[in-house]
């Protein structure tokens, strides 16, 4: 792990903070990336001082902005000599006022935006990195919260409700796993999925009026797993819930849907 190189989305709460402690605790170099300078300043100085032989550097941008998410993307490719992992965790819940439609800086249905378009895009320009860095792993914090997608409804501008479109979204991030996995056999980066753990504890939970019933150490076990684990070195293009290698929605294996995803995608990120 010394010698390893991983950036970590939405790393200042929840989750992701979480994970920036764990990786930090293991040696190398840890990248965090958040939109909050303060927070982000937060988490990497307690990183540091946590684990201090561990390089930690921090990278800023609002996900709900794709000109922001590829100029972080440039950043990263100029400042950093290599990169072994990827942890797609940041995230857009349902929202404290789930029937507010929300719109990304594009225009975009917010959660779409940030839950898929983003992470799609980010991976997308640090793949000549990570190609580079071969053996790498990618790693898409999904949910089990998966509903079907209406390509005559994408951005729900009719019938929106936050959870609704959070579902939505967590599933094409799914579906773009898979696809993208298809398209990198061969080069040693693998993609995979997974939903972490089942309403931990993150303000995202609690500000759509959930109750937590799990602390976030608890996706960070199978998050870090999907990461490091030898015997996962060749999986890819795979969904699991926590450490179980499941299934997704079956909207996730229908191949017309995924083509009819992925040209809206590339269509958007543009």
């Amino acid at each position: 792990m010394t010698q390893r190189t991983t950036l970590i989305t939405g790393a200042t709460q929840g989750m992701g903070r979480a994970l920036a402690l764990d990786l930090a605790a293991r040696g190398g170099t840890v990248l965090l990336h958040g939109r909050d300078p303060g927070r982000l300043e937060a988490v990497a100085d307690e990183a540091r001082a946590a684990a201090p032989d561990t390089t930690v550097r921090t990278y800023l941008a609002d996900l709900s902005d794709l000109d922001q998410v590829r100029a972080m993307a440039d950043r990263i490719r100029t400042s950093e000599p290599h990169l072994d992992g990827l942890i797609n965790n940041a995230v857009a819940g349902g929202g404290a006022e789930p029937l507010t439609r929300e719109l990304s800086r594009q225009g975009h249905e917010l959660r779409f935006a940030v839950n898929h378009l983003a992470p799609y895009a980010l991976t997308r320009d640090l793949l000549p990195l990570l190609i580079s860095s071969a053996p790498a792993r990618v790693i898409n914090v999904a949910s089990v919260g998966q509903e079907a997608i209406d390509f005559d409804n994408v951005m729900l501008e009719r019938d929106y409700e936050g959870l609704r479109a959070y579902c939505r979204s967590k599933l094409a991030m799914i579906m773009a796993t898979f696809e993208l996995a298809a398209e990198l056999r061969g080069t040693g980066v693998t993609v995979n999925t997974l939903h972490p753990a089942h309403l931990m504890d993150t303000d995202g939970v609690r500000a759509y009026g959930l109750t937590p019933v799990t602390g976030t150490e608890e996706g960070v076990r199978p998050t870090v797993r999907l990461l490091l684990d030898p015997e996962l070195a060749t999986t890819t293009g795979r969904y699991f819930d926590r450490f179980t290698d499941t299934r997704a929605h079956e909207q996730a294996y229908d191949t017309e849907a995924r083509e009819r995803l992925m040209k809206l995608t590339h269509g958007l990120i543009a």
